[in-house]
């Protein structure tokens, strides 16, 4: 995600360096008291450390009583020292985050220091793919162990770690070094290693990186996968792509080890969600309801690690952006993931009444004038069933939406009917359901697309079917042609050059701050379609035959943007046809 010296040695440096902090009274760093155990079952979402924020401020404001604090790496590749974001100025030590680990954890809870995370697995400086001193490694580990006083470390391991077979085997071999030290000393210590999956489970290069610590001994406690960033190119409902990844991943575990029972498997896996659009785009949003759902079902199963990246994400402050560090980009209340997901941690005191709010279908198209509705579906997930109240914003001028009931017991369902008027401008609007209850409110979001014209001054000629490139306006050497085509009797051919990529564009004028989908049809090397000005968004695609390509945007406050289609220098002509913005 995104974002040794002689072990002896290492421990009694890192003896002194607790000793100094307070950290330890009368003792080593090795034979200090003990950690509390992580509960059976935590929801520990990832703190991205590389922000400016306090732990344990985000902590107390969210209720998340543990967290999982990223990321730990190497400064440079090749160094064998770890650092807070391999940066040399936040080092281990006590005075970094220690004051912030020790607050959290006199509040009840812990962290899950992480090493590694796709910057450092991409560039090298993952501690094991930097570090070829196994012992060396280990005692980066114990240091995190002692310095901080935690009783989980957990490994982020993708890209190019995943092919890393040295550092793969150092990783493994370094971690089945730190269980013998701690079980000589008396420390509790789990790994967990974090790494990508498909729909359907693990891909073999991160089952070979499991296979490989059971070669070398090393004691795997939790399997974490990230739920999300498939770059699949398939649309998901990623609550249930997340219980059926996990389900494969318990197949996998049980080939792996076919001592264990059924809950010992499930008490070893982990699921790290992402809150709302992640990096791949809109295709894969996860939504508050998934994030309940996936609660819910982990809990059932007895999953032993749910997540998510990030809790700075935790908030919709960006609707419509993907991939942010700082946001969602779906419509939710600050802390909505959060309070979904924490019933999940056992152990966790007295269970509040809590629920999950969901639409179905999420969209909805109608002509102006035409009506639709889509299910309100409610759950309870956590304490009993209360009463909800449902509203909905964010309805244009000439849209009615109403509720059939307005209000619901958890656990039971409304209608949400929409109407239009035969003068509402078309377009895509974003609209937010809320359910409110006395445990506070929880919303969802419903995407209703108004068809046809006007709107503003959408996409004209699309389809070139005037037989003329007006209004596009094209470099020199672009025509309109009678073959190929991908529908009626003309398309575009765009005609690249050694100065020139051949960009044909087109100014239109859409609804200022709204979602949209620009889709075009394209044949040929290196063909790009996308939309600049006052939106930004772009695709590309190399074939012979023709491919449908699809760019969502959001406009401005303006309204504002161009559309455009251009190959690339000298890779030869580029067809282009059926251009529309949904």
């Amino acid at each position: 995600m995104r974002l040794h010296r002689s072990v002896q040695a290492v421990l009694t440096a890192t003896a002194t360096l607790a000793a100094s902090a307070g950290l330890v009274v009368g003792a080593t760093a090795a034979h200090a008291a003990a950690p509390t155990p992580l509960p059976a079952h935590v929801f520990a979402p990832y703190f991205e450390a590389y922000s400016s924020d306090n732990p344990a401020t985000l902590a107390t404001q969210s209720g998340d009583k543990y967290l999982s604090m990223a990321f730990i790496q190497a400064p440079t590749k090749g160094s064998c020292t770890a650092d807070w974001n391999g940066v040399t100025s936040t080092p281990i030590a006590a005075s970094t985050y220690g004051s912030q680990i020790s607050a959290i954890q006199a509040a009840g809870g812990d962290v899950i220091p992480s090493f590694g995370g796709y910057a450092a697995d991409d560039g090298g400086t993952e501690i094991a793919d930097s570090c070829t001193d196994v012992s060396q490694i280990a005692a980066q580990y114990e240091n995190v162990i002692t310095t901080y006083n935690v009783s989980r470390i957990d490994l982020d391991t993708e890209d190019n770690s995943l092919t890393n077979t040295a550092g793969i085997d150092r990783r493994n071999k370094a971690v089945a070094q730190v269980e013998s030290w701690a079980a000589a000393n008396g420390r509790n210590v789990q790994f967990s290693y974090t790494l990508p999956t498909t729909t359907s489970g693990l891909a073999d290069s991160g089952l070979a990186v499991l296979q490989n610590a059971v070669s070398n001994g090393a004691r795997i406690d939790v399997v974490n996968i990230m739920t999300f960033d498939y770059y699949d190119g398939a649309t998901h409902e990623m609550g249930t792509d997340a219980e059926n990844a996990a389900t494969g991943l318990y197949n996998q575990l049980a080939g792996l080890y076919p001592s264990k029972t059924p809950a010992q498997l499930w008490a070893s896996i982990g699921i790290t969600l992402m809150p709302g659009i992640d990096d791949y785009g809109a295709a894969e949003t996860t939504t508050v309801a998934d994030a309940a759902n996936v609660a819910s079902w982990a809990t059932a199963k007895g999953v032993n690690t749910l997540s998510f990246w990030a809790l700075e994400r935790d908030n919709g402050g960006c609707v419509g952006t993907a991939g942010s560090d700082t946001c969602s980009g779906i419509a939710q209340n600050t802390w909505d993931f959060s309070h979904a997901m924490e019933p999940f941690t056992s152990g966790g005191g007295v269970t509040t009444n809590d629920f999950s709010l969901s639409a179905s279908p999420a969209s909805g198209s109608v002509q102006p004038g035409a009506s639709t509705s889509a299910t309100v579906s409610t759950a309870v997930t956590s304490g009993s069933a209360q009463s909800v109240a449902l509203s909905v914003s964010g309805a244009p001028t000439g849209v009615s939406a109403t509720f059939s009931p307005a209000t619901v017991t958890a656990g039971t369902s409304s209608t949400l009917n929409i109407s239009t008027t035969s003068a509402v401008a078309p377009g895509s609007y974003p609209l937010t359901i809320t359910g409110t209850a006395g445990s506070g409110s929880h919303t969802a979001g419903y995407t209703l697309t108004v068809t046809g014209s006007g709107g503003g001054s959408g996409l004209v000629n699309g389809g070139f079917e005037t037989g003329s490139l007006s209004p596009w306006t094209c470099q020199s050497g672009d025509a309109v042609v009678s073959t190929p085509v991908h529908s009626g009797a003309h398309a575009l051919q765009v005609t690249p050059t050694a100065s020139q990529t051949g960009e044909c564009d087109q100014n239109v004028t859409l609804l200022p701050n709204h979602a949209y989908t620009l889709t075009g049809w394209v044949q040929g090397n290196y063909a790009y379609i996308g939309v600049s000005g006052g939106a930004t968004g772009s695709t590309w695609a190399s074939g012979s035959g023709w491919t449908q390509l699809s760019v969502p945007f959001t406009t401005n406050s303006t309204g504002q943007a161009t559309v455009y289609v251009h190959g690339w220098y000298s890779q030869g002509n580029v067809y282009a046809d059926d251009f529309a913005i949904n």
